[in-house]
């Protein structure tokens, strides 16, 4: 009989145990479901230079918040993290929007920024439940307006822009970088979350996807040499702003600032790496547009890009300027010397233009265009894990050459 109790006690003992287990799992389910994003399943578009309709069909009912930016003129919607699970073809531009880009931005926020024709506004936002059947409709109804009406709404957000740019001086002058010994190198893979970036001619592969896994790659390898702490700038599909990417480098004391990018050209044909480092005239008319097409990303992103100052008037921050423009270019020539013979480089390989994510002035910023996502000898091999370990690991010795001096130096 005690047995017989005692037996009765441990399963009533272990019962206990098991459904307090279930209890914990459950729970901890419980926040993954209530941050789950929401699911964009359908989307359509409709009207002329006039008026133009937008609707999104959700799941989930949304939240949406609107801003307006100029230059271009763009209307941006900020939702909460959502899967846009219908094709880009959906939201074809037409009507009043000549460019229209969904996606991501982090992992609690995603974006719809509609770059229009000319000034445009909209006169409704509205959330509603769908009459039939399960789900939500976000409906956005935009008119034409005049400049006046459109820089007043641009005007209305202006101090959001400048208290995010106010709070991220900030938090460089609060945040020193670490003190380290280590060479520190920031690893930035280009485009992110809403810009894709150039897409792959054969295989549809963003460029955003090729960027990051080379970066994560060469973060690995720089990681096993001494003396040499690399991170990334982004290590997920995430949308950062061009300034931010610059001051994350110099938050964490970055001695190096690699970005790796695939570009998309006109012309098939052309195939092979470039290296470019940053100067306020471009080499040349390639040089030029890859920067203009890479300084879009604000743009793309719903970014409100302001003009820089012009600093140089200060003779001390123009020999840092200059100084850090020397040493940039010197890391550029490492990488076309490593890739000499090994990876296909374009004539003259080495080229500046003013790329707004070199423009740190005290940390030396390369750019490098692996090849092309519109040649398909560059898609086949950016996209092979063989080809990746090679380039990454001849990049990594461009690093020790250009290290090499520094060390010599005490540097």
């Amino acid at each position: 009989m005690n047995a017989m109790r005692g037996a009765r006690a441990g399963m009533r003992w272990f019962a206990c145990l098991i459904i307090a287990i279930a209890s914990l799992q459950l729970a901890s389910f419980r926040p993954a479901l209530a941050e789950a994003p929401l699911t964009a399943f359908a989307a359509r578009i409709a009207g002329d230079n006039a008026r133009t309709r937008i609707i999104l069909d959700f799941r989930e009912k949304p939240e949406a918040t609107v801003r307006y930016i100029g230059n271009p003129d763009r209307i941006v919607v900020d939702l909460p993290a959502t899967n846009f699970s219908f094709p880009t073809s959906a939201l074809a531009p037409q009507g009043l929007f000549r460019d229209i880009r969904f996606g991501s931005i982090d992992a609690t926020h995603a974006r719809l920024v509609l770059t229009a024709q000319k000034p445009t506004k909209l006169v409704l936002t509205d959330i509603r439940k769908n009459d039939e059947g399960e789900g939500y409709r976000l409906i956005l109804e935009a008119e034409v307006t005049d400049s006046e009406t459109f820089a007043k709404l641009v005007a209305s957000e202006a101090w959001n822009a400048a208290a995010y740019n106010r709070g991220k001086e900030a938090r460089i002058e609060q945040d020193p970088p670490p003190s380290t010994t280590d060479f520190v190198i920031a690893v930035d893979a280009g485009h992110g979350g809403i810009d894709t970036g150039a897409i792959g001619r054969t295989t549809h592969v963003a460029e955003k996807t090729i960027t990051l896994a080379y970066a994560k790659a060469l973060v690995a390898d720089l990681n096993k040499k001494p003396g040499i702490k690399a991170f990334l700038t982004r290590d997920a599909d995430v949308f950062l702003s061009l300034s931010e990417r610059v001051t994350l480098a110099r938050q964490k004391g970055a001695n190096l600032f690699i970005s790796l990018h695939a570009d998309m050209l006109s012309q098939p044909n052309i195939r092979g790496a470039t290296v470019y480092t940053i100067s306020d005239t471009a080499s040349d008319r390639l040089a030029e547009a890859a920067a203009a097409r890479e300084n879009q990303s604000d743009e793309v992103g719903g970014v409100d890009t302001p003009v820089a100052p012009h600093e140089v008037s200060d003779i001390l921050q123009d020999l840092t300027r200059r100084e850090t423009q020397a040493f940039s270019i010197s890391m550029a020539k490492a990488v076309v010397n490593q890739f000499e013979g090994q990876i296909k480089l374009i004539n003259n390989p080495h080229r500046y233009a003013g790329f707004r994510v070199l423009q740190a002035q005290d940390v030396p910023s390369i750019l490098l265009e692996m090849g092309f996502l519109s040649n398909k000898q560059d898609e086949e091999l950016l996209s092979d894990p063989a080809w990746r370990k090679k380039l990454v690991k001849l990049l990594v010795d461009a690093v020790e050459d250009y290290r090499k001096p520094l060390l010599a130096n005490g540097g």
